[in-house]
């Protein structure tokens, strides 16, 4: 079985980003602003803007599952206050759950939080309740950076954020830790602030001690890491010069890796540093990058091909494909056993 573990609604309805810019056009103009229930896409809609991509895909390539989450591009926490953060993540993280009720052994939700740039982290517990408790959620995406490339929030270590820390550990499940749209021209959002991003989380872990007040709190940093693989030299050395014990026991027991990295060399350096049980299979397809390889003559963003290509042992491609994955998302885990899976 593969599990992808990155996986976001980039195709929905056109509606969906009408909404939105009615939304943000209410925001100077508030008799402009549209109600929750203007939006209107049946499952007829949702059934067209799935089919012919991300299932097509999934099918085409051999993945069994994907873990579905809003747009991440589309969730720019940095646009208006709480409030309208509130209600664009409601409306996102309903149409994901709408997805994974047609399809409920291809999808499953993960939740997008309404967070906002100087809001306490903890008004998004109503949201992230809800998402689990209605719509099973088995995930949800944590933005360290609600500015939108300006770096204002605190680091993921600061006890700002523990309220969500400590409902993720009551529930039992991870966060990906991801970054929405670069408002900050120095950062192109797909090719600098996400691989940026992934960096930063990394580094603000390795100088903390989070684990050390929630020993089971899972993260997954996306993209393989950003940066963090091909230095793994400089943060095992930054780590000892912090007095901080090594990497495999300060961070690598709480984070993980996913497989969003789209060439063969790119791939098998990530396995070849980074242990095998922290790392995820996962592809984000059409997402940043959706063209072909000229060199390969396949899709960038077809990661089952560099996995199955890597050399792994048996056990170990199956432990990334799969196994992984449901040690990480127990709540997923639970549903494919009542799946029979």
């Amino acid at each position: 079985m593969i599990i992808d573990c990155h996986g976001h609604f980039t195709t929905a309805p056109a509606e969906l980003e009408g909404w939105r810019n009615q939304q943000i056009a209410g925001l100077e103009k508030p008799a402009a602003a549209p109600a929750a229930a203007d939006l209107r896409i049946t499952d007829t809609q949702l059934r067209e803007s799935i089919e012919g991509n991300q299932l097509r895909l999934m099918d085409e390539r051999g993945i069994d599952l994907t873990i579905f989450s809003p747009r991440a591009s589309f969730m720019a926490h940095h646009v208006g206050g709480f409030e309208a953060s509130a209600e664009w993540a409601a409306i996102c993280n309903e149409l994901c759950f709408r997805v994974s009720e047609l399809y409920p052994e291809r999808f499953v939700p993960a939740a997008m939080l309404p967070q906002s740039p100087g809001v306490d982290p903890a008004t998004c517990i109503p949201e992230l309740t809800r998402c689990v408790e209605e719509y099973g959620a088995v995930a949800l995406n944590l933005n360290p950076d609600p500015s939108g490339g300006h770096w204002t929030a605190p680091p993921l270590t600061d006890r700002s954020w523990y309220p969500i820390y400590e409902k993720m550990v009551e529930y039992d499940i991870p966060a990906m830790v991801h970054v929405s749209t670069s408002i900050n021209p120095a950062f192109h959002t797909t090719g600098a602030h996400y691989l940026n991003a992934d960096t930063t989380a990394f580094m603000q872990l390795v100088q903390g001690d989070l684990f050390a007040d929630f020993p089971t709190l899972k993260l997954v940093i996306p993209h393989g890491g950003g940066a963090v693989p091909y230095h793994w030299g400089r943060f095992r050395g930054l780590a000892m010069a912090l007095k901080k014990p090594p990497l495999e026991e300060h961070v690598m027991r709480n984070v993980f890796f996913d497989t969003c990295v789209y060439h063969q060399p790119g791939i098998d350096l990530l396995l070849d540093v980074v242990p095998t049980r922290n790392i995820l299979f996962a592809s984000e397809m059409i997402g940043a990058v959706r063209d072909i390889d000229p060199c390969s003559g396949h899709h960038f963003d077809d990661t089952v091909r560099y996995i199955e290509q890597s050399g792994l042992s048996e056990a170990d491609l199956a432990a990334v494909q799969e196994h992984n994955a449901r040690s990480v998302y127990p709540r997923l885990n639970a549903l494919l056993k009542q799946q029979g899976r």
